[in-house]
C-alpha cells in the first residue's frame, strides 16, 4: 500500500465514525480518499448493499437481511422490550401488533433503555417517543425513531432494517 499516514489515518477515522453512527458500507466507501482506491470501494459497495435495500422495503430481502431477536412473548402488551446489542427497540402497542425502530435517540445517539407508560425513553436528555409510530413525545429529539419492517416467524420476532 502507498497510502500516506495521513491518508490512512483520515479513512480509519471517518470510517470509524460511519460505523458507530450505524452507517453502511455505502456510508464507508464515501469516507475513502480519491486516489487509487476505486476497487476496494466497488467491492465494499457490491459487499454491503444486501440488507440496505433502502426505504422502499424490498419484502424479497427480507429474509437475507432480518435479525432475529427473540420470542415474541417478551415483548409485553402496550410496552417494549430494548435489544441494546442489536440497537432495536420493539413494541407491542396492541395485541398482537408489533412494531420494531431503531433504539438510537435521534437527539444524539444515545440507546433508548426502557419502555414504559406507553412510551420509548432515552436516559441521556430525557426524549420520549410513541410505542405505536416511534413519533417524539418529549425533549429534544428532532425527528421520530426510524421504523424497520417487523414479523413474528415461528413464535420468534424477525427485524429488517430497511
Amino acid at each position: 500500500m502507498s497510502e500516506s499516514p495521513a491518508t490512512s489515518r483520515r479513512t480509519v477515522l471517518c470510517c470509524a465514525a460511519a460505523v458507530l453512527a450505524g452507517g453502511s458500507a455505502v456510508a464507508v466507501t464515501g469516507c475513502s480518499s480519491s486516489g487509487s482506491s476505486s476497487s476496494s470501494n466497488n467491492s465494499a459497495n457490491s459487499a454491503g448493499t444486501s440488507g440496505n435495500a433502502g426505504s422502499s422495503g424490498n419484502a424479497g430481502s427480507a429474509a437475507a437481511g432480518a435479525v432475529v431477536l427473540g420470542a415474541a412473548t417478551d415483548v409485553p402488551v402496550g410496552g417494549g422490550k430494548v435489544y441494546r446489542d442489536q440497537k432495536i427497540v420493539v413494541t407491542q402497542p396492541a395485541a398482537g401488533e408489533f412494531k420494531a425502530f431503531s433504539a438510537k435517540c435521534t437527539h444524539a445517539g444515545c440507546i433508548v433503555d426502557q419502555v414504559t407508560a406507553g412510551q420509548i425513553s432515552c436516559p441521556c436528555h430525557g426524549s420520549k417517543f410513541a410505542i405505536a409510530d416511534g413519533s417524539v413525545k418529549g425533549g429534544p429529539a428532532p425527528s421520530p425513531l426510524p421504523e424497520y419492517q417487523v414479523a413474528v416467524q415461528d413464535g420468534k420476532l424477525q427485524v429488517t432494517k430497511v
